[in-house]
């Protein structure tokens, strides 16, 4: 599927949706592109996976900020391979260096740099314990197996969507259980 396609795709999926995130971070190794940076060189001219591309440019085109954590341990070579695939501009927050906190020390230099809520955040990545981790902090987190696809871009959306919706229900039943009570005390 070409590109143009994936993006057509991607912004008819977007279109199903009325609450949508307002930044969409992404993990690179394995989630953007098929392989670990710290097995690359800077020479080489890396690749995305086959609809990566698709919807990041439909994210970008629907104003949605999108934004990178990563715990590559050759931030170096990441960012090389940003530049060469023509991608940099299109992240308002890159973290990428090697930690052991599973990425939450990341989301929470993006939170700090993009003052974007957690519950606002969607975030795709190919390792279980990101997942875990970045989840309990409130960010609808998406395992991806073989790269972010419209598969896993569609199940984002959606878990998104539904978690939006189970804390505006539980904001409004809080409301309505202490609203009467403050009032009267």
């Amino acid at each position: 599927m070409s590109e143009e396609k994936v993006k057509d795709e991607a912004m008819q999926i977007i279109g199903m949706f009325q609450i949508l995130p307002k930044l969409v971070v992404f993990d690179l190794d394995y989630t953007l592109w098929p392989f670990y940076c710290e097995c690359r060189s800077k020479r080489e001219m890396p690749s995305l996976y086959p609809q990566a591309k698709g919807i990041l440019s439909a994210l970008k085109e629907k104003g949605i900020e999108m934004a990178i954590a990563s715990r590559s341990p050759t931030s170096d070579i990441a960012n090389t391979f940003i530049d060469k695939l023509n991608i940099k501009s299109l992240f308002v927050a890159k973290e990428i260096y090697s930690s052991w906190s599973h990425k939450t020390e990341h989301f929470q230099k993006i939170h700090t740099r993009t003052g974007v809520p957690f519950t606002a955040m969607l975030f795709f990545d190919d390792e279980d314990r990101n997942i875990k981790s970045v989840s309990k902090m409130g960010v609808t987190s998406i395992l991806v197996g073989d790269g972010v696809t419209l598969g896993a871009f569609r199940q984002g959306l959606t878990e998104f969507s539904q978690n939006h919706n189970t804390i505006e229900k539980n904001k409004q039943v809080w409301r309505n259980k202490y609203s009467g009570k403050a009032a009267s005390s």
